[in-house]
């Protein structure tokens, strides 16, 4: 099954559980030929915000947006709960999802679809990266839940890279950066062991640290 086979299952489940209200909607078609549907957006300068179906918002740059325009179907707008989001976590791992289902599992999906990154690839290096602690440290200074290096943090502007949202923003931007440059495996390793590293070696660098780290996320991710 497939991740949106999946997140409509959730959505199925989250509906039967309580009573919810219709709530308007608006389909973002994205350069990547993907869609993403959202409550709502504005302008920002160079960039747009969407507010996110599951509340929060995500700020993406306007050239990975080719259009949006309204959804004539509604969308439950459901009122989150510990139930609720723990019925979400069984409707992915009974699915065949084989990552672990996050309270942060709607937000990594969007932002990642935002981003014209695989939600897959971003859920295995969260797994692997920080176990889904938001509040991780390395002993090397890496932060938060994707695990950002001081200079990656300033290089896009997060104050608190303990704060969830911000961090997995960054981290996926981070992480499009480098698949933009390498593609998908040399982009993992990069990540891991340095863009140097990478360059170095003209590959996959002989470090079995950083052999075993893209080796497990493509797995993780159904890449393998």
């Amino acid at each position: 099954m497939t991740l949106k086979q999946c997140l409509v299952t959730s959505t199925v489940i989250l509906a039967s559980l309580g009573s919810v209200a219709s709530a308007e909607a608006e389909i973002v078609y994205l350069s990547s030929g993907r869609t993403l549907s959202v409550k709502g957006h504005r302008l920002e300068g160079e960039s747009i915000v969407l507010t996110l179906r599951n509340g929060g918002e995500v700020t993406v740059d306007k050239s990975l947006v080719d259009k949006i325009s309204g959804d004539e179907v509604p969308y439950p707008d459901p009122e989150p709960s510990p139930t609720m989001l723990d019925s979400a976590s069984e409707a992915f791992q009974d699915a065949g999802d084989v990552l672990q289902a996050t309270p942060y599992g709607e937000l990594i999906a969007s932002m990642s679809e935002a981003n014209g990154v695989n939600p897959l690839l971003v859920r295995a290096l969260i797994q692997v990266e920080s176990n889904y602690k938001p509040r991780a440290k390395s002993p090397r200074g890496a932060m938060g839940l994707m695990q950002l290096m001081p200079s990656t943090a300033k290089e896009y502007n997060v104050r608190n890279p303990f704060d969830p949202r911000a961090n997995i923003d960054a981290g996926i931007k981070h992480l499009k950066s480098l698949i933009d440059r390498y593609g998908e495996e040399l982009a993992l390793a990069a990540y891991n062991a340095g863009e140097g590293a990478v360059q170095k070696f003209n590959g996959i660098p002989p470090y079995t640290e950083t052999r075993n780290y893209v080796s497990k996320i493509l797995s993780l991710a159904g890449l393998k």
